[in-house]
């Protein structure tokens, strides 16, 4: 069988990130599976552009790595959304910035698409802490707040409802069938850290191809930089509101059973049991125990805080995102347009 050929999306935007960029563009080459190509994406900085154009002029020629401008307005979707458009391989896999893949992480995404009906696998995300260590009150059911992956996730290679955007991978015709990314509710570095975007587009394939099966292998990883600032309390706080707000923007796109079935599971059975333990190793004089039980309730509350009042902007419309479809060379629905001009 034909190795399978991925498209390596990193999607870049300050130049504080320069050594990190390199280092995931490093980990992209060392793979098992070699990638077809690495799609550099820089948001609107042609600073940090010209840089990183500089620096893999060599790779340029063979097109190993291409390094591109957002297409699109500012922020991490619509950087996403122009690799789409222009990836070569069948596969699209997704890494973050600021973090490196081990060495078979695109070899085990691969063998998830085994199945036709596999439409998009992801992966186990691993913090990486800046300090060596993981703060003694943070929560492991609350890594998402850091990009990484959870506790409450089940183990192994399991069906789920959608991906992780930083450690995921889609096959390029899923974007043919329901569009990319949604603008107006992913990232944008100097704003809010706002989320979701996978998700709602997660929910929004599953809509468009009903017998789509979405994969989570944890034997795709990769480590994720945390630095100093996102250890402390008070990012908790404030991406756990962004994560509200973005939470409501999603029931809003695909309705509240869809966008909140794993968050309910999650607040009734996952976030108890953690504060259980917390309160159990309190008890037993171990370290963090009331710090985590306390976060996790935290986190719970202002979450639900950020939720109410992203549902009552989105009521009134104060809040707006939009879908538009992909115009990928060579897709299908391109050349179906084509046809119809």
């Amino acid at each position: 069988m034909t190795e399978r050929q991925f498209s390596v999306v990193i999607c870049v935007y300050t130049e504080e990130r320069w050594e990190d960029i390199l280092a995931a563009v490093s980990s992209v080459r060392a793979q098992s599976l070699p990638a077809l190509e690495t799609l550099l994406v820089v948001d609107h900085n042609e600073r940090l552009r010209a840089r990183l154009t500089r620096e893999f002029e060599e790779h340029a020629a063979s097109g190993e790595v291409r390094v591109l401008a957002n297409a699109g307005p500012r922020g991490l979707s619509a950087g996403r959304n122009t690799a789409i458009a222009v990836a070569r391989g069948e596969f699209v896999a997704f890494l973050d910035d600021d973090a490196v893949a081990e060495r078979d992480w695109l070899r085990h995404f691969a063998e998830g698409y085994d199945d036709p009906r596999v439409m998009a696998v992801g992966g186990r995300t691993l913090p990486a802490w800046a300090s060596g260590r993981r703060p003694a009150w943070f929560p492991e059911e609350f890594d998402w707040i850091v990009g990484c992956t959870y506790r409450g996730l089940p183990p192994g290679r399991v069906e789920v409802r959608n991906v992780l955007g930083g450690n995921a991978s889609f096959r390029t015709s899923a974007f043919d069938a329901a569009g990319g990314f949604a603008t107006g509710i992913g990232r944008d570095g100097d704003k809010r850290p706002l989320g979701c975007e996978e998700t709602e587009l997660c929910i929004r394939l599953s809509t468009a191809l009903p017998d789509a099966v979405l994969l989570i292998d944890d034997r795709s990883v990769i480590h994720h930089r945390v630095p100093p600032a996102r250890e402390r309390f008070g990012y908790f706080r404030t991406r756990a509101y962004a994560e509200g707000l973005s939470k409501a923007l999603v029931a809003r796109s695909v309705g509240s059973g869809k966008g909140l079935e794993s968050e309910r599971r999650y607040t009734s059975r996952v976030l108890p049991a953690g504060v259980a333990r917390g309160v159990r190793d309190a008890v037993l004089g171990r370290a963090g125990g009331a710090g985590r039980a306390g976060a996790i309730v935290t986190g719970v509350a202002v979450a639900a805080g950020g939720y109410l009042l992203g549902t009552v902007r989105a009521l009134r419309g104060g809040v707006t995102f939009s879908v538009a479809p992909i115009e990928r060379a060579g897709s299908a629905r391109a050349g179906e347009e084509d046809e119809a001009a």
